[in-house]
């Protein structure tokens, strides 16, 4: 299994930017598809952006053109460009890696695909 650690989250203004980052251990990550999810308070957890081994990338509608996935494989680490912040993306951010390495899977946006999670950072964008 994939050991994850994200880092990079705060408070921020609306407009603002930041970037998350998602370090692995245990398992490289140029194998498996990595993704990012959030949860806001009250509500269920929700697909942000992943990006496959193969290097395809899917985004949900609500942060297409703002936010951006990449990796640096070299680093074992995954990040998340977020610019222009609204205040409905106040969250808890995600990173999860996919079960199995080299594998494609049916919808790499389905968080049923992921089996290691990261324990969360607080993004918060204020008004």
């Amino acid at each position: 299994q994939v050991q994850l650690v994200e880092s990079g989250g705060g408070l921020v203004q609306a407009g603002g930017s930041l970037r998350l980052s998602c370090a692995a251990s245990g398992r490289t990550i140029s194998g498996y598809g990595m993704g990012w999810f959030r949860q806001a308070p009250g509500k269920e957890r929700e697909f942000v952006a992943t990006n496959t081994w193969f290097g395809s990338t899917y985004y949900a509608e609500s942060v297409k053109g703002r936010f951006t996935i990449s990796r640096d494989n070299a680093k074992n680490t995954v990040y998340l460009e977020m610019n222009s912040l609204k205040p409905e993306d106040t969250a808890v951010y995600y990173c999860a890696a996919h079960r199995r390495p080299q594998t494609v899977v049916a919808d790499p946006r389905n968080a049923a695909e992921f089996g290691s999670w990261g324990q969360g950072t607080q993004v918060t964008v204020s008004s």
